[in-house]
């Protein structure tokens, strides 16, 4: 009877971990249990065993803290049940899955409340709270076991920890984990959605852990990162010693949605936006992804560096690479050597993206966030800070510094969620499919009073004594849109957002181009070279770049006016391209030989 005992328990457990992984599976393919069912039993069955086999240790662990399979398997459910939920919900937003980085923001309560609302949010804690003192109180329970089962309970304890520890390692060359997801696997880096759809959850969670930045050049040396800093020196042709005061507002979603198909509405939201941007140097600007990925806008628009040459497993460098670096070339970099006061503003919480370790590192002289801002005022039950308020804080800075300044701002007005922002909403909206018009409603209302904020400040700009420069732009698309629409609108447009370069002296180079296409680690060259300000030799070698590639990100590239999936360079183009992989990772994962030179200066 007690063999028998046993086995029960032994396929209750192996049922608990194949249901655990069904139910992932069902979460990634968008609530759907006959596509999960085929991934498990049809399409990818041994990848789905496999990483069957990694919650199994999961599993043990937890049952092994608890000394008690039935505990260890209700934290364990509860566990996988919250991370399938929220791997649904942003899949749901951002089109994007569950990496092991998001994790962190366990620590991060209020931003997960804002980001699914207080009934899914208060229940989600409820639950795992039941779950947490059920652990506890079977841990304390556990006292009483018997030496022998003690023993097995360490034993099974060390095991799964050392298997889990081992399955880090997933991206060594070695790991025979890896090697046994590679005999069926096809790894998809250029999308992490389908890496995941391919290869299962638990494939594609594994395989976004423990990365390199970058792959490292082949002809990479201190040899050949001299002959590239030799190459652009001296190409530039301004001498021009002018600091204006410099400023980069990236808008919280900012977009036009009136540029989507299956979208109708009244009335013109970013009348003001164009306003301004009908009379100076403006156009879209490609955004990594959809719904999400500020933290690699500001990134690339702050470094010049792009994303489309990290690692695919590199999901976020603000907090995966960054915090590893002790310095960092960029804007913030450039101006503080020519006696610039520099400012980053988030009105926000510090520790969202590590934005407070990612800025020291930088080098900001000052970090000034919702609880250190001055102006603080909210526009009717919008829970988030207004651009208004952050274009005044702004303002005083300019108006209280006679040195030249560069003022970094990260709006949080426009943020999600958009369902009840606004009880005056002066647009009515009509779209196709299931679409959340509500939602829409609110966000245009959001985009028209940024809209508004922007030009106020452009107009105030104008009367400083000092020539002030302005880079907007929005960091990607609201994830508001139905399934039908975002199909509707494939390919790139899902990505596009609107820039504008400002000048309040009018003397920006292309101030009659109002339909330029480009990426953010672009703003910053194309600014000075705009501005007639001095570049450096970094900042040449994109401007050359930029000539034939204006805009690119993974698997989208736009090379000399067409859109491509791959990227096909030859000549001239293709070695500057070269030229620049290799400083990045010189910078990112290499020894920083370059930075020993005036390269970016």
């Amino acid at each position: 009877m007690k063999k028998l005992k046993y086995v029960f328990a032994a396929i209750a457990v192996f049922l608990l971990i194949i249901m655990g992984n069904l139910y992932l599976q069902w979460c990634q393919n968008d609530l759907s249990l006959d596509l999960a069912l085929k991934f498990a039993f049809s399409w990818h069955t041994a990848k789905f065993f496999l990483g069957s086999l990694v919650l199994l240790a999961v599993y043990g662990v937890f049952a092994a803290i608890a000394g008690s399979l039935l505990f260890g398997g209700l934290f364990y459910s509860v566990a996988i049940g919250l991370l399938g939920f929220a791997d649904y919900q942003k899949m749901t937003a951002r089109q994007e899955p569950i990496y092991p980085d998001d994790l962190k923001m366990l620590g991060q309560l209020g931003v997960l409340k804002d980001m699914v609302g207080w009934p899914l949010f208060i229940f989600a804690l409820f639950v795992l709270l039941l779950a947490l003192l059920a652990l506890g109180y079977s841990i304390y329970r556990s006292r009483k076991l018997a030496p022998k089962k003690q023993i097995f309970r360490g034993i099974i304890f060390l095991l799964s920890v050392f298997f889990l520890l081992y399955a880090s390692h997933f991206n060594s060359n070695d790991n025979l984990l890896r090697k046994a997801y590679n005999k069926t696997a096809l790894w998809i880096p250029y999308s992490q959605k389908m890496n995941y759809y391919n290869v299962g959850f638990v494939g594609g969670f594994l395989y976004n852990l423990r990365v390199e930045a970058m792959t490292k050049p082949q002809d990479y040396s201190a040899e050949k990162v001299a002959s590239v800093v030799k190459k652009y020196q001296g190409d530039a042709e301004t001498d021009s010693k002018e600091k204006p005061n410099i400023i980069y507002v990236m808008s919280e979603s900012f977009s036009d949605p009136a540029h989507l198909k299956g979208i109708q509405y009244t009335g013109q939201p970013l009348a003001d936006y164009y306003a301004v941007a009908n009379n100076t140097y403006s156009g879209k600007m490609l955004s990594q992804n959809y719904g999400g990925g500020t933290a690699n806008i500001e990134f690339e628009a702050l470094t010049s560096f792009s994303m489309e040459l990290l690692n695919a497993q590199m999901t976020t460098p603000y907090t995966l690479l960054v915090p590893k670096l002790k310095s960092l070339p960029s804007l913030v970099s450039l101006t503080k050597e020519q006696g610039y006061d520099t400012t980053a503003i988030h009105p926000y919480d510090t520790s969202m993206y590590k934005r407070k370790d990612v800025y020291n590192i930088l080098g900001f002289d000052r970090f000034l966030d919702q609880d250190t801002m001055k102006y603080r005022d909210k526009i009717e039950n919008n829970p988030y800070i207004s651009d208004e308020s952050a274009y005044d804080e702004i303002l005083d800075l300019l108006k209280a510094n006679k040195k030249p300044q560069f003022v970094h701002l990260v709006t949080m007005q426009t943020h999600m969620p958009y369902g009840d922002k606004y009880n005056n909403i002066s647009y009515n909206v009509t779209a196709d499919d299931n679409a959340n018009t509500n939602a829409i409603a609110n966000y245009l209302q959001d985009v028209a009073y940024s809209s508004a904020a922007l030009q106020h400040f452009t107009e105030a700009v104008k009367q400083l004594p000092r020539r002030t420069l302005i880079v907007f732009w929005g960091d990607h698309l609201p994830g508001i849109y139905s399934d039908a629409i975002q199909k509707a609108n494939s390919g790139t447009t899902l990505h596009e957002t609107q820039f504008l370069m400002f000048d309040s002296a009018g003397k920006l180079a292309n101030s009659q181009q109002h339909d330029a296409i480009t990426s953010p680690f672009y703003f910053a060259p194309n600014l000075f070279s705009q501005a007639g300000l001095k570049l450096s030799p970094y900042y040449e070698m994109l401007l050359q770049l930029a000539h034939t590639l204006p805009a690119f990100e993974k698997n989208m590239y736009l090379n000399q006016g067409t859109w491509q999936k791959n990227l096909t360079l030859t000549g001239a183009a293709k070695t500057t391209y070269e030229d620049y992989r290799l400083i990045q990772y010189d910078i990112l994962a290499g020894k920083q030989y370059s930075l020993k030179t005036d390269f970016f200066k």
